[in-house]
């Protein structure tokens, strides 16, 4: 079982990214071989300020590592650092058709009414996602409901090519949803997702948020005045309420009706101090050994470097695969 991931270097993470993806990326080092990329080439799809762009990729590999991603067990690496992602991207932009990208929904999205003012690298990048996947014949990729149609793509470009070239050269990969995977909304919105961009800082929890910050936003967090209920389905349409308890039960890992037997016709006054206790005692490792690595940008390049050198060794065979296929 190999599994690949990435995620774009885009600022500090917060716990909708620890709960709903990172904690799995931690949890599946126990089920397989694990390529975690930080997705440099994909943030610039979109401009980035040069000098923020290098500060936040080397944020974002510190947060994953404090967050339980082990170097040693897991090949961390920058995307820039393999330029195969780049060269494959190249060549099966010519297996990749016009049609099928034009059927993304987060192109769409992303763009809006400005579809003629995106970049090129905004539409394409779904071929460069299909590159990350089968350069390195993952079996199992990690996606959300918002990605499934970008592994589809990759699949469908990787039967296309298998059959035009005549090989059985890319592996087709699964996607897999951990059913653990909770979605975190917003600390002021209970129907918008917890979002670094998010103009309020109080809106989200970020990882590297001190204990005292965490209490209080959590203690400032919108709720309702009902009391909590014992059944799950009466957090229906509760959707602050509804939140924080879905919130509470993935830090303790565990199901919302055992979080809801807990504390079942108790009000918010009760509800989170104990919330805002769970957090601060789940994040407090976090928090110190981000701290620490952010302190050793040395290190952290250092460790990069040497998944980088690790993951260019397993994506050599494949590109150079596919370069035979095509003649080249």
């Amino acid at each position: 079982m190999r599994i690949l991931s990435g995620i774009q270097p885009t600022g500090n993470l917060h716990l909708g990214n620890y709960l709903g993806a990172i904690r799995n990326w931690v949890r599946m080092q126990e089920e397989g071989e694990c390529f975690f990329f930080l997705a440099d080439l994909h943030a610039i799809s979109q401009y980035q300020d040069p000098a923020e762009l290098g500060r936040a990729i080397r944020e974002m590999a510190a947060a994953l590592i404090a967050c339980g991603v082990d170097p040693t067990r897991a090949t961390l690496f920058r995307q820039r650092d393999v330029p195969a992602h780049s060269e494959l991207a190249w060549l099966l932009s010519g297996t990749a058709r016009i049609g099928w990208l034009n059927r993304m929904t987060q192109f769409k999205d992303k763009t809006g009414k400005n579809r003629e003012g995106a970049s090129v690298a905004l539409f394409t990048y779904p071929v460069l996602q299909a590159a990350d996947v089968l350069l390195y014949q993952a079996s199992h990729v990690p996606v959300g409901d918002d990605q499934k149609q970008h592994l589809e793509l990759a699949r469908d470009i990787a039967i296309k090519f298998n059959t035009d070239y005549n090989v059985e050269l890319f592996t087709l990969p699964e996607p897999t949803i951990p059913a653990a995977a909770a979605r975190i909304m917003s600390l002021r919105d209970g129907s918008a997702k917890m979002s670094k961009s998010d103009p309020s800082d109080m809106s989200r929890i970020n990882l590297n948020d001190d204990p005292d910050l965490i209490a209080q936003k959590i203690r400032k967090a919108k709720t309702d005045a009902e009391p909590l209920p014992a059944d799950p389905k009466d957090l229906d349409g509760r959707p602050e309420a509804k939140n924080l308890v879905t919130i509470y039960a993935a830090l303790a890992d565990e199901p919302v009706v055992d979080v809801l037997a807990r504390f079942a016709g108790q009000g918010f006054g009760a509800f989170k101090p104990a919330l805002a206790e769970l957090m601060v005692e789940t994040l407090r490792p976090i928090g110190g050994r981000l701290t620490e690595l952010q302190r050793d940008p040395a290190e952290l390049d250092r460790l990069l470097g040497v998944g980088a050198e690790k993951a260019r060794a397993v994506a050599a065979p494949t590109l150079a695969g596919a370069y035979r296929a095509m003649g080249l």
